[in-house]
């Protein structure tokens, strides 16, 4: 169901943007950087967490690090990754191919900072050997998310 929800997200939202899918995984940032002949931090990873009580899934660069402190100070308190089956279960992808695309439900969504060193980035498609190419600014705005600051810097 998962590659289907966002090809048809797509379909409706962006017409012009489809999933790539490869034989090869892109389950993680290094295959799919390797897999989509991309750097690693092209790689737009989501990740899911809970902070409190609220479900939250972050986007940044593939090798973009949570900087804890950053973290706790913009959603308030420390949040926690969650279980693949809560992964599943919130957004319909599994774990390799989780994306803010095609989502069951309202869930917040957030991109980090780190995606604007990037003009094209290769955020997962639902499944975990698909992603699609688009610009930071284009996958806030299709989303809906809120542009957040919560990265590691190299001199953190």
């Amino acid at each position: 169901m998962s590659l289907k929800s966002v090809i048809e997200f797509f379909k409706v939202h962006a017409p012009d943007i489809i999933p790539v899918i490869r034989d090869e995984s892109t389950a993680t940032v290094a295959e799919a950087a390797q897999t989509l002949g991309v750097e690693k931090g092209q790689i737009a990873k989501t990740l899911a967490m809970k902070i409190g009580e609220e479900r939250v899934l972050v986007v940044m660069a593939g090798t973009a690090r949570l900087d804890n402190r950053k973290t706790r100070d913009t959603f308030g308190s420390r949040p926690r990754m969650l279980s693949s089956e809560d992964v599943l279960a919130l957004t319909s992808h599994p774990v390799g191919g989780v994306c803010p695309f095609g989502l069951p439900t309202s869930v917040r969504i957030c991109c980090d900072t780190s995606l604007k060193a990037w003009d094209e980035v290769w955020p997962a498609a639902g499944s975990v050997n698909s992603a699609v190419k688009l610009s930071p600014v284009r996958l806030a705005e299709l989303t809906g998310a809120e542009w957040i600051d919560i990265a590691k810097t190299s001199m953190d």
